[in-house]
Order: structure tokens, then C-alpha cells, then sequence
């Protein structure tokens, strides 16, 4: 009897102990998502470099002259372009079937020669194919990742990779006079070639001021909430978010950043900028705030700085942002600046 009782004290012991351990592990961070400070940074481009345009989002019909113009744009540059197989398929909402779409991004992420790819456009899809991409050999040879909207979920996937992105205009971003989005352009440029991007922001009376330094990150509010609680969500401890949006109700962005909140995304990071929040549609109960003061609210209890109307986003004015890299950002309600000091 009593080396029973001596033995159910063990296991009982023994089952403490593992529970625990469980119960540790389960608190610990998904090791792929623990990335250092810096971030890798992909060469610039120079005269003579490859870039790839593919579609891995919605359908590109009767969307032809901007591919080309795009393509012509690149070659004034001094660039190489070479564009997805399957660009221009048709599969309902999407530019090809999920299968098309993984294998034109697939190929130019692991194409060496390929430097940049280029996204033709958004809309909506990629988080359909992502869970599908190999980064292995994106890694040995990492290039820039360009485009806004949809592509947030390949921002935040690739920074979970541990390499740098560009957030900045597509191809069907271009327009039949290009000196309609010549900042857009002019700032994609700067970004692909490695000229320093700074900017002064004009100001606005809802911004909270203050100074902040951290690595950017962030994209499109409805895909940062998309990806909440999956891999491909982000760490945002120490760091300062950029979110934008278009045509949504009021009440769906303060559901998402409540949703977000509620979630600690915003427990630990040290500042936010908020881009172009455009065409917010009306519901038959008005929200009674404008969307800025709506924003405010979401964040009233914590002190970091938050800068309003960034030029980024789904309008003409689309500045370039390189996402993963360490930013300083001075808010004031006249004028603030945002500047990568490396």
C-alpha cells in the first residue's frame, strides 16, 4: 500500500510538471514570428536589374495599357521586367486560380536574377495563396517587395521573414498623365534605387504630439485585422504602426481597432500614423464623430504620438514607406516630420 501511495505521488507530481511546461510553452511566441531589430535589407536596384510583375490578388481585365505602362516606365529607369505567366488570367474575382497566382509570385521570389517584384495590383486574394509560399530561397537572395492594399499580408508575412518591404503605388496606380502621381512615383523611385526617403507632413489639429523611434510597420487596417491571430499577425512591441483604409463604415474601422486593441496590438508599440482613411461610406445611423476624433477615442489612454493625414494610401498622393526599417517620427500639430535616420 504504501509503495502505491508512494508511486501515485509521483505521477501525480510528475503530471504537475508537464502540465506546467505546457502551460509555459503555450505564453511563448511562435519562434518564426521572434525576429531581431534589423531587418534585412534587400540591394537597391541599379541600371541593368530585373523586375517581375505578377498579380496575386484581383483580376486584371481591360487592365492591359497600365502593365505596359508600367513595364515602360521601369525600362525608362534602366530596369529589366519580366511579367507573370498567368498575369492576365481570369478566375472570377481573381487574377487566375489560387494555384496561377502562387506559381507567378513563387517563381519571382526565387528567381535570383529577379531583384524587385512589382504588384500589379490589389483588391483581394493573397491571403488566399500565402499559407502556399516558400520563402527558402527568397531568403538567400532576399529583393524588394513593392505594393499597398491587399499586399499587406505579404508585407507582414515577409516581415515575419526578417527582410524589409516597400509600401508604395502599384502598377494600376498609374495614370494617363503621370504628373497626376508624380510624388508617388518620384518617392517609388527614391525607395527601389536607395535614395533617403524624409518627409515633412503638413499638420492637423487632431494630431497628438510628440516624438517617437521605432521599426515601421503596418499596411491596410482591414488586412492587419484579417490577419489577427494567425502567423502571418505581427509583433508590434516597440514599434510604430502605420495604418490605411478606403470605403468603409465608420463603425467597421472602430470595430476593427477596437477588435485590434482588444487583442494588445497596440499595448507596446510608441506611435501610430494614420494615412489616407478615404471614402468612408454612410450608414443610416450617423457615427456622429469625424473619423480622425473616432481614432482619437480608440486611443485616448495611451500616451504615444499619433500623426494624421499621411500621404499613403489608396489616393493619388501614395508616398513611399520602407516597412521593417527603423523610423523617427516628430508630431507636432503645424508640422511633423517623419525620417529614417540609417
Amino acid at each position: 500500500m504504501i509503495f502505491k501511495r508512494i508511486v501515485c505521488i509521483i505521477y501525480l507530481f510528475s503530471l504537475c510538471i508537464l502540465q506546467k511546461g505546457i502551460a509555459q510553452n503555450s505564453d511563448t511566441p511562435n519562434t518564426s514570428t521572434i525576429m531581431s531589430d534589423k531587418l534585412i535589407q534587400p540591394p537597391y536596384l541599379q541600371s541593368g536589374d530585373t523586375v517581375a510583375i505578377v498579380a496575386p490578388s484581383g483580376i486584371l481585365k481591360n487592365r492591359d495599357k497600365e502593365i505596359k505602362q508600367s513595364s515602360a516606365l521601369l525600362k525608362s529607369w534602366g530596369l529589366k521586367v519580366v511579367i507573370g505567366e498567368h498575369v492576365f488570367n481570369k478566375a472570377g474575382h481573381f487574377a487566375g486560380t489560387d494555384a496561377e497566382r502562387t506559381e507567378d509570385l513563387q517563381k519571382a521570389l526565387d528567381d535570383p536574377k529577379i531583384k524587385a517584384i512589382w504588384i500589379a495590383r490589389g483588391g483581394y486574394g493573397t491571403v488566399r495563396i500565402i499559407d502556399g509560399l516558400d520563402y527558402s530561397k527568397f531568403k538567400e537572395h532576399p529583393k524588394w517587395l513593392i505594393g499597398y492594399s491587399d499586399i499587406t499580408a505579404l508585407h507582414n508575412d515577409i516581415h515575419n521573414e526578417g527582410v524589409e518591404t516597400i509600401h508604395a503605388l502599384m502598377c494600376t496606380s498609374l495614370t494617363d498623365d503621370l504628373e497626376d502621381i508624380m510624388a508617388s512615383i518620384s518617392t517609388f523611385k527614391k525607395a527601389i534605387f536607395g535614395t533617403p526617403l524624409n518627409y515633412n507632413i503638413k499638420g492637423s489639429k487632431y494630431n497628438k504630439i510628440g516624438k517617437a523611434k521605432g521599426q515601421l510597420v503596418g499596411g491596410n487596417l482591414t488586412l492587419l485585422h484579417t490577419m489577427l491571430g494567425s502567423s502571418t499577425s505581427i509583433s508590434t512591441d516597440g514599434k510604430i504602426i502605420f495604418f490605411e483604409e478606403i470605403g468603409e463604415y465608420a463603425y467597421h474601422i472602430d470595430r476593427m481597432l477596437i477588435s485590434l486593441k482588444r487583442a494588445g496590438y497596440f499595448e507596446n508599440c510608441k506611435g501610430i500614423i494614420v494615412g489616407d482613411i478615404t471614402k468612408v461610406r454612410k450608414n443610416t445611423t450617423p457615427w456622429g464623430k469625424p473619423v480622425r476624433q473616432l481614432i482619437l477615442d480608440v486611443f485616448a489612454e495611451y500616451d504615444f504620438p499619433i500623426l494624421f493625414d499621411f500621404p499613403a494610401g489608396h489616393e493619388k498622393d501614395n508616398r513611399a514607406l520602407i516597412l521593417g526599417r527603423t523610423v523617427e517620427i516628430n508630431v507636432q500639430k503645424d508640422l511633423s516630420t517623419l525620417v529614417y535616420p540609417e
